[in-house]
């Protein structure tokens, strides 16, 4: 039980700091709130007017799965360099793993999560372009039938 005593200590050292700290901040501090001090403050720039509006839940989504595809190459990585000693075992692991992954973004991308930014105000401001678009109906297929040749080509050769 002696081997834990350092442990402890210091638990108690950090648990009384933070407390101290707390109580201290709310004792000492000035107490004269104003319209200037609880303005927002960014690079010294007064903002002038409210944000058009709030974030969407998509950015917070696209933020989400930049998270898990991080912790996704933090766990392969180290599978990376030991593959070889998991053997099955590890390889089925990873695989779990990366379906859950993949599973994650294909829900995104099916809720349209990515879909977000200039090209959707595009896709709003503009009805007129059909969702159905593809470029085999809208590219038209041109071939040489039918072409003169012009100045400089070169000659076609018989077969």
């Amino acid at each position: 039980m002696g081997q834990y005593l350092p442990v402890f200590v210091m638990l108690v050292l950090g648990g009384a700091f933070a407390g101290v700290s707390l109580v201290m901040s709310k004792a000492v501090s000035p107490k004269r709130p104003s319209a200037a001090k609880s303005a927002p403050y960014e690079c010294g720039i007064v903002p002038r007017n409210e944000p058009p509006e709030r974030f969407p839940v998509r950015f917070y989504l696209v933020a989400m799965i930049f998270i898990v595809f991080d912790i996704e190459i933090i766990f392969l990585y180290p599978y990376a360099t030991i593959y070889r000693s998991l053997g099955t075992f590890g390889l089925i692991e990873v695989v779990v793993f990366s379906i859950a992954v993949f599973a994650s973004l294909v829900f995104l991308v099916a809720n349209s999560a990515l879909d977000w930014g200039p090209a959707q105000l595009l896709r709003r401001a503009n009805p007129a372009v059909s969702p159905n678009r593809t470029t085999a109906s809208t590219i038209r297929r041109v071939g040489a039938d039918g072409r003169e040749p012009g100045p400089g080509a070169p000659d076609e050769v018989a077969a």
